[in-house]
């Protein structure tokens, strides 16, 4: 009994500083705010985004009682130049927009230190790669429809890009008359016009269309092109559209 009772109080001193070793689980998300002011998140893949793309990079620690405060050191690079280190910043968790086409990878590396200064460990450990966080930018694409039909039948109501519009971070677009008077423009490339004028249908007709935008890749897109309003709206005297031209 007193050889056991021995063997108790030998093991009870180890038991009580036992501690939980620290770790990191790098992960990260994208961020997509709404119209209405919600946020959507998603995690990040590999398939390519539209930018700007927002993505939130977390370190996920634990383990940590006991333990001096973690140093974070996370390195962001385009892929085409591992080289050039776009992002070097010592935070635990980083918010960044990015505008660029291409690949990015995103890597972690986390000192854990005692209590009292020491280094207790490197993550990831000699010898071992640390995990990718990888996540791709697409190239720009925008192009316009030639005519829209303003009756209200949901049909090509609204001059807006044509679907598969993607990365661009740059936008300005005016409509103008055939007498050179604008009669809309708008900088957000979401926006549209609704082929009114002063609060009314324009006359069915031929109208100007100027864009001048940027993509995430450095693509310019500078064009004019005539977009052709037909709407068959009747005004109940036999006339189309009831605005100015």
């Amino acid at each position: 009994m007193t050889r056991i009772i021995a063997i108790l109080l030998l093991m009870f001193p180890i038991c009580a500083v036992a501690q939980t070793v620290p770790s990191v689980d790098p992960t990260g998300v994208f961020i997509e705010e709404n119209a209405d002011g919600t946020v959507d998140t998603t995690e990040v893949d590999a398939n390519p985004r539209s930018a700007p793309l927002k993505v939130l990079l977390r370190a996920n620690p634990s383990g940590l009682e006991g333990y001096g405060i973690p140093r974070y050191e996370w390195k962001i690079w385009n892929n085409e130049d591992p080289s050039n280190i776009l992002i070097h910043r010592a935070e635990e968790n980083i918010e960044h927009t990015f505008t660029q086409s291409g690949a990015y990878t995103a890597q972690l590396y986390v000192t854990f230190y005692n209590a009292d200064g020491s280094i207790y460990y490197e993550f990831p450990e000699e010898g071992e790669d640390p995990k990718s966080i990888v996540f791709s930018i697409s190239t720009s694409i925008l192009d316009f429809p030639n005519a829209i039909s303003p009756n209200k039948d949901g049909f090509n109501d609204e001059l807006k890009p044509k679907d598969g519009y993607q990365s661009i971070v740059e936008f300005h677009a005016a409509v103008f008359n055939r007498w050179g008077t604008k009669l809309y423009s708008w900088d957000d490339v979401d926006g549209k016009w609704d082929g009114t004028y002063r609060g009314k249908v324009v006359k069915d007709g031929v109208y100007f269309l100027v864009v001048n935008a940027k993509g995430a890749d450095g693509r310019k897109f500078s064009f004019k092109k005539t977009i052709s309003v037909i709407s068959g709206y009747n005004n109940g005297d036999g006339t189309t559209g009831t605005g100015d031209e």
